[in-house]
């Protein structure tokens, strides 16, 4: 076990920000660092980096620590690993000294899950040579779909035998534990009867990176429908389905020397294109395409094609991991084959120089094969049309570099003959919307630490409302534009785009952050639009201007009549030359946003006073409190103001 001393050098040596900055591009802003988490999937980016307080913060999914801790997770190690790994980059002596009780149990349970998978794997390929049940039926199998020898021993396939605790049996004999046969599910135990999980079938071992065994998968003989063709080993603390690509041990080298990985979806797909010479591809094991194992392809190569079945279910499986790959910064291409053709059948119907020649012919681009493939039929459907070019656009809005990004567009409009400032203005749109999510998301989870509604600040409120201006431009947005269009919203469950008005938006994120105006008239106003939105020839000018309150009518004919106070932000200096009605996707968030923002310099202030308050009181406990209330408003004002553009609202 390393010693103290050691691990004190090592973390006083780990800067986090050069430690995160091998995995994720940082970018600097203000006295942070920010970049795209590595940890989910994220358009804009939500990870946080501090170099003064050492330590790392993503607001979208939570994740947060230290450089060992960012290393534990984004490597999968243990805390003893991360450490050595931290070492191994800074040139850093390990001084071991002797384990506790514990972390000798814990190293050597994994251990003696690693050592019975291998034995299990050596067992299953003896089966396949030496017994004749294993020659006569495994063998005979993968012959009879034409795998030689020698790929064969390169992944170590092996066979099961019939009955029910063969190789269970085996393992006991030599020694090894139920325990670990049973935590690794090779065995399933029972109180009445123990069998083996994979009995009769054809065993493909599952090797992680370093090429030890971790998991593996067995392929039925049987004809039976009602039985699993393949079954996979569970979880254990060795195997994660999600962060393991099968043949990812074989391949790596080849993927580093040819900068390309093609990616398919069973493990016959990987066999069978080794076979045929091309050794830079993995599968997925089955599984949907998951972030961590795009990351791990990401270590070796920046160039993925996806290789998928020529059928629709195929197309579709490859549609689903093109935007996830994208996403990470990898350059995608797709590869289609013929109908009813797989990897698997299609590499074994031509030799290896026609199969590297057909790859080489018809890989394609990912947006001329989304295009293509969403453009059939729908050419003379505008409908169909507008709703291809949101859906390739989305894709192009997540690969994270401008340049490539710009490229696809051009691409796109060539081939949807549509003005690239139509593409940009979609592009514009959902990017909006997600930095908006993203601001949203995080500024909410602030405020709720700060715990502010539970526990209210004993300073008095002013009697001069602090969001005034701002609460009467959103009046004035509601009122005039409520019933318009602001953003089409795709349901995640119907998989149908629902359109979103300004009334409904902007009423929905008061009430989501609880804002209610101190001011009685406006919260009037807006409490009885909520009221009369669904009202069948609701007008609200016409409802409010003639409204049988003096001071609600006189409130908004005051407010409609008014010039702009806070949508000149973006007029300034020729930034935007549209028509205010043309800006609203733009506009309508972020007079939200200088609302909010004049609503947390509110709160801040209170926090002041709070802290002066105490600090006269001599109220220790209670200054503990503001600070860390203010510190919190604080970081949800730089957030905001940096969305803002890095503006501040002044009186």
């Amino acid at each position: 076990m390393i010693d103290q001393g050691t691990i004190q050098q090592i973390l006083d040596s780990a800067e986090i920000a050069d430690v995160v900055g091998d995995f994720v591009t940082l970018k600097r802003r203000g006295t942070s660092m920010i970049g795209l988490c590595p940890f989910h999937n994220e358009k804009t980016p939500s990870f946080n980096v501090s170099q003064a307080k050492g330590i790392y913060k993503c607001f979208g999914c939570g994740k947060g620590g230290s450089a060992v801790n960012f290393i534990m997770e984004h490597e999968h190690l243990s805390y003893a690993d991360a450490l050595r790994w931290l070492a191994n980059k800074y040139n850093i002596q390990i001084r071991e000294k002797e384990e506790s009780p514990e972390d000798v149990i814990e190293r050597n349970d994994r251990e003696s899950q690693l050592i019975v998978s291998e034995f299990a794997q050596k067992f299953f390929s003896n089966q396949l040579w030496e017994t004749n049940s294993g020659r006569l039926i495994g063998l005979s199998y993968l012959r009879q779909r034409g795998m030689r020898d020698d790929i064969i021993n390169k992944f170590g396939i092996g066979y099961c035998p019939e009955g029910k605790d063969i190789m269970t049996n085996a393992a006991l004999k030599e020694g090894f534990k139920m325990e670990y046969l049973e935590k690794t599910g090779l065995t399933i135990k029972r109180e009445e009867w123990v069998r083996d999980r994979f009995a009769g079938r054809m065993m493909f071992p599952i090797h992680g990176i370093s090429g030890r065994v971790i998991g593996f998968g067995g392929r039925t003989l049987t004809q039976d429908k009602t039985i699993a063709k393949y079954l996979n080993s569970p979880e254990s603390d060795i195997y994660h389905k999600s962060r393991v690509l099968y043949g990812i041990f074989q391949a790596k080298r080849s993927i580093i020397q040819e900068d390309k990985c093609y990616l398919v979806e069973g493990y016959t797909d990987v066999t069978s294109l080794h076979q045929s010479g091309i050794e830079n591809v993995v599968a997925s094991s089955g599984t949907s395409l998951t972030i961590d194992q795009i990351r791990m392809i990401r270590r070796f190569t920046n160039n993925v094609t996806i290789i998928y079945d020529g059928d629709q279910a195929g197309i579709k499986a490859s549609m689903r991991g093109i935007d996830m790959v994208l996403e990470e910064g990898i350059n995608v291409k797709v590869l289609p084959l013929p109908e009813g053709e797989d990897p698997d059948s299609f590499s074994r119907s031509m030799s290896s120089s026609q199969l590297k020649d057909y790859i080489r012919e018809n890989e394609t681009d990912f947006i001329k094969f989304k295009t293509k493939l969403l453009l059939a039929g729908v050419e003379k459907d505008p409908i169909s049309r507008a709703k291809l070019i949101t859906d390739i656009v989305g894709s192009i809005s997540v690969i994270p570099d401008e340049i490539v990004r710009s490229e696809y567009l051009k691409e796109c409009s060539r081939l949807l003959d549509v003005r690239e400032t139509v593409l940009y203005n979609e592009i514009r749109k959902l990017k909006v919307k997600s930095e908006d999510e993203m601001i949203k998301h995080q500024e909410r989870e602030l405020l709720k630490e700060t715990n502010i509604k539970s526990q209210p600040l004993s300073v008095p409120i002013p009697e001069i409302n602090p969001c005034e201006n701002e609460e009467r431009e959103l009046l004035k947005l509601l009122i005039k534009y409520g019933l318009h269009k602001i953003f089409d919203v795709e349901n995640p469950e119907t998989g149908e785009v629902e359109i979103v008005y300004v009334a409904d938006y902007i009423l929905s994120e008061l009430e989501a952050d609880q804002m209610e105006s101190v001011n009685p008239v406006i919260k009037a106003v807006f409490d009885e639009y909520r009221l009369h939105i669904d009202d069948e020839n609701f007008d609200a000018i016409k409802f409010f201007v003639n409204h049988a309150d003096q001071s609600i009518s006189q409130l908004v004919s005051d407010i409609m009549s008014e010039k702009n106070k806070l949508s000149q932000y973006w007029r300034k200096k020729g930034s935007f030359i549209e028509e205010e009605h043309d800006i609203l996707h733009q506009l309508v968030p972020k007079v939200l946003q200088e609302c909010k923002l004049r609503y947390i310099s509110f709160l801040i202030s209170q926090a002041e006073q709070g802290i002066r308050k105490a600090s006269e009181n001599n109220d220790f406990e209670a200054i503990m409190e503001f600070q860390k209330r203010y510190q919190k408003l604080k970081t949800v004002e730089g957030l905001l103001c940096g969305h803002l553009g890095q503006r501040t609202i002044t009186s």
